[in-house]
């Protein structure tokens, strides 16, 4: 996998190591170089850094437009995204997805209208809804505030389980085995409001952060349950066994999702990346994954900063203004 190439129809991620030139004449040119070079500092070369607010209202428009236009198809049981679908959105998105060859804004973003009241289905067709047809023509404050609706609504009216995303871990589909995924996204949502309110959080630390609150995100609804749950092999590979279901691997790898696939696709959260393969070790002690190079498409995510709409979605009453990024250290 890469972050380099370009995703279809648009230019990939830009490195971090490698900003654009800016000139005093081009203040956001200067931003971007700015914080490119500060990634750099912080976290070292080869990443990938997307400032998203800007991105998402505009992807929103678009990707409504496109529903518009009748070409988008979702599964009518499951409601997830046909093949297809997922490539036209990834095309009209601004930047691409994040990785050229995998499946995550472009994925994200029909379930995201769907859940937020913004397109529905007519048979396997996504077709506007009245609030959907008004908005590729709307007003930014309009856009804001339907961005900060979706994520409202994708906390309690998913159509998925985020969980499912992870495909390494099999045995979710097993009756009783995992807790109600709208106990988990409250989870993890009360850590993102627990972020601190300037400068980049390692991932590692926003892992400890979404760890600490309570209630705890837990996936396995039982000690029971955690047995089948497995990588490879039910028995030998069972995540039951002692250290093959630690916290980071299970549900360090569901929270990694709902921050990358969801909250950054929204704009609330900016992102530093790099490629999935070889960025978390923290598997590796289980059975059988000795081939793998990474264990979710998720794995690659370095830090996180909010955006000012992440803080006004987050901790509504906090201003939303954000000052010069800042590392986090505490």
């Amino acid at each position: 996998m890469t972050i380099s190439a370009d995703a279809p129809g648009s230019p990939g991620p830009e490195p971090a190591e490698e900003p654009a030139p800016a000139s005093a004449a081009d203040p956001a040119g200067e931003a971007a170089a700015a914080t490119a070079a500060e990634v750099q500092k912080l976290f070292g070369p080869d990443l990938a850094v997307r400032e998203t607010e800007a991105e998402a209202l505009a992807n929103l428009r678009k990707v409504l437009t496109l529903v518009g236009r009748g070409k988008l198809k979702c599964s009518e049981n499951s409601r997830r995204p046909s093949e297809i679908t997922v490539r036209m959105v990834q095309e009209v998105l601004v930047r691409g997805d994040y990785y050229p060859d995998e499946e995550i804004a472009g994925f994200a973003w029909p379930l995201l209208l769907l859940s937020g009241g913004l397109a529905l289905l007519d048979g396997p067709w996504m077709r506007p809804t009245a609030r959907g047809r008004t908005l590729p023509a709307a007003e930014e404050p309009d856009l804001r505030a339907a961005l900060a609706g979706l994520w409202t609504r994708w906390l309690t009216k998913a159509p998925i389980d985020e969980l499912m995303r992870v495909d390494a871990i099999r045995g979710q589909r097993i009756p009783a085995t995992l807790t109600a995924p709208t106990k988990r996204r409250a989870a993890v949502a009360a850590g993102l409001s627990a972020l601190p309110l300037e400068g980049w959080v390692p991932v590692d630390r926003l892992l400890r952060i979404v760890r600490d609150q309570e209630p705890p995100l837990v996936v396995p609804r039982s000690a029971d349950a955690l047995w089948r749950l497995y990588l490879e092999d039910p028995d030998q590979g069972s995540l039951g066994h002692p250290g093959f279901g630690d916290w980071d691997i299970l549900e360090g790898r569901y929270a990694l999702c709902v921050v990358f696939e969801y909250a950054a696709t929204l704009g609330l959260l900016d992102l530093v990346y790099r490629d999935p393969e070889d960025a978390r070790d923290d598997f590796r002690q289980n059975w059988g994954v000795g081939n793998y190079r990474y264990l979710s498409r998720y794995d690659g995510l370095v830090a996180v900063r909010r955006t000012a709409l992440g803080t006004s979605v987050f901790n509504p009453a906090l201003a939303p203004a954000r000052a010069e990024p800042k590392m986090s250290t505490s």
